[in-house]
């Protein structure tokens, strides 16, 4: 296993913060220009709209600079789709027209800033810091916004689940208090068991409630440390073994050998374990866990795998939305508040990884995690 050095663990972390410029333009030569002033930004490129959208796609841009005329797609067309994907995005416009009406429909568009050719180099050094700056407070004005909405409908959320066990446990001891229900009847042994199990239920959702306030508190940025999912994979499937208490469930773990990760250790233990209680919930009374580690060229692959009752297809293209439950019993009462695939991806999507899922109807479901790998080593 290669070490990780003080010195590239620095030089990893002042990696991942710098700002990626995405720079428009049919002329080879402007956009060569721009990269080379520009140099303090990872510069990716494209030589017309249709391109530059295909590449927005793909995430990670902070800014696009982009030409007016250009083949397949011009710079007004590009700025109207980037802007109805992610109102965001902040988008300059190079143009060598001072056209009045080409600025009104920019500006329509809602362009961030001009600049004209010929290129003044200073000022388009500037227009790019200025631009980070609008972008990071158009990112903060717009997550108060869907923190404000998220409140609402998690207040919402949380009285409705609530509310369920906390009126049957009231009836049952008003009908107790009442005598309408004696405590030496055989039936009532039963009614107590549901009671104690609707108990049991608010406390786990008190927990769940804990959990995921401390999430999102901690879900603004990455707090790096070297990992080793060798020994973590093992042990986070053992708790969530302990918890479920499904002794028909059993599980098993295969672990290549990987390189210690710069990784956020709580994140990732968060969305791994999310993946391992969801596999044994939906398990059927006997089934199979697998965990799988494995070392690829680039990247390392975790892999929760189970045989229990799977997902609909229709259902699978929702799992990553906030606040949706799969009702594999279709009682409309399903238990916990659908927020953990949401955080599974927003944290592995933090560390540069993806999560897919494949599932089949009462065959079983596959959960794939992948992080890269090669960040973490020294050269």
């Amino acid at each position: 296993m290669l070490e990780l050095t003080a010195n590239h663990t620095q030089e990893l972390l002042q990696d991942r913060d710098k700002k990626t410029i995405l720079i428009v333009d049919d002329e080879g030569v402007i956009r060569d220009l721009c990269r080379r002033v520009l140099n303090d930004y990872h510069i990716v490129e494209a030589g017309d709209g249709q391109e530059a959208y295909e590449i927005f796609l793909r995430g990670g841009i902070d800014v696009i600079l982009t030409d007016v005329m250009m083949p397949r797609m011009d710079g007004i067309e590009l700025l109207k789709k980037l802007k109805e994907r992610e109102p965001t995005m902040v988008v300059i416009i190079m143009t060598g027209f001072a056209d009045k009406d080409l600025i009104l429909k920019a500006l329509k568009a809602d362009a961030d800033d001009f600049i004209t050719k010929p290129l003044n180099l200073l000022q388009l050094k500037s227009a790019i810091s200025k631009a980070l700056v609008k972008k990071a407070l158009k990112e903060e004005i717009a997550n108060l916004r869907n923190l404000d909405r998220f409140k609402t409908v998690f207040l919402s959320l949380i009285s409705h689940k609530f509310r369920t066990p906390i009126t049957s446990i009231s009836l049952f001891l008003q009908n107790l208090a009442a005598g309408v229900i004696d405590p030496a009847d055989e039936g009532a042994k039963e009614h107590i068991n549901l009671i104690y199990n609707e108990a049991c239920y608010l406390g786990n959702l008190v927990t769940d409630l804990l959990t995921f306030s401390s999430v999102m508190d901690s879900g603004a940025g990455l707090h790096l440390e070297p990992c080793t999912l060798n020994l973590l994979l093992p042990k986070l499937l053992q708790e969530a073994q302990d918890v479920a208490a499904r002794p028909g469930v059993t599980t098993h773990v295969t672990l290549d050998t990987v390189p210690e990760l710069m990784l956020d250790r709580d994140k990732v233990s968060f969305a791994v374990r999310q993946v391992i209680d969801n596999a044994i919930k939906f398990s059927k009374e006997t089934g199979v866990v697998c965990v799988t580690l494995r070392n690829l060229e680039n990247q390392c692959e975790i892999t929760v795998q189970d045989d229990g009752i799977g997902i609909s297809p229709e259902q699978l293209p929702k799992l990553f939305e906030k606040f949706y439950q799969v009702d594999a019993d279709h009682t409309g009462q399903v238990r916990g508040f659908g927020l953990g695939l949401f955080y599974v991806r927003e944290f592995i999507r933090m560390h540069g990884g993806t999560v897919s899922i494949d599932s089949e109807e009462n065959v079983g479901t596959r959960v794939v995690i992948t992080l890269p790998n090669k960040a973490s080593q020294s050269p």
